[in-house]
C-alpha cells in the first residue's frame, strides 16, 4: 500500500487530536518511497526504500504509467523487472504532498516534519511553500 496513505493519516490524526491538543502535533510527512517485489508475503518481503525523484525517474525508465489511488491519494506504478518479477512503487508527488499538507488546517496542528529531509523533493517543497510559511526548529 502506499507509504502514507491519506485515510491512514486521518485516523492516526482522529485519535492524536482526541488526546493531544492539536496545536501540539507536529504531522510527520514521507520523503520517500518503497519499491516492493510482489507477490508480497507478510513478514517476509521488504522492500528498497527510494527517493520520490528516483521513483519518477525509475518509472521512466521502465516505462510505466503513473497511476493515483484517489482514497490513499498516493501515485504508483506497477513494472516487471530484468529477471521477470513484477514490483510495484509507491511515492509522494505534489497531489499527494498537497492533500497531507491541508490536512494541517483542517485539524489545526502546529505543523509537519519532514521524515527524511535528506533527498530533494521539488515538487513537495514547492507545495510547501506554496501553502505555508517554512521554518527550521532546531
Amino acid at each position: 500500500m502506499a507509504v502514507a496513505p491519506l485515510n491512514s493519516v486521518r485516523q492516526v490524526l482522529d485519535y492524536g487530536v482526541s488526546v493531544i491538543e492539536p496545536s501540539k502535533i507536529l504531522m510527520g510527512f514521507p520523503n520517500y518511497g518503497y519499491d516492493w517485489t510482489l507477490p508480497f508475503i507478510q513478514g517476509e518481503s521488504v522492500a528498497e526504500n527510494i527517493s520520490n525523484v528516483e521513483a519518477l525517474e525509475r518509472a521512466a525508465l521502465v516505462g510505466a504509467e503513473i497511476q493515483f489511488d484517489e482514497l490513499a491519494q498516493s501515485p504508483f506504478y506497477e513494472y516487471i523487472d530484468e529477471q521477470g518479477r513484477q514490483h510495484i512503487v509507491w511515492f509522494e508527488d505534489a497531489r499527494s504532498a498537497r492533500a497531507k499538507l491541508e490536512l494541517v488546517n483542517e485539524y489545526g496542528l502546529a505543523g509537519i516534519s519532514i521524515w527524511t529531509i535528506k533527498d530533494p523533493f521539488p515538487s513537495g517543497q514547492e507545495v510547501l511553500r506554496s501553502m505555508y510559511t517554512v521554518a527550521r526548529v532546531e
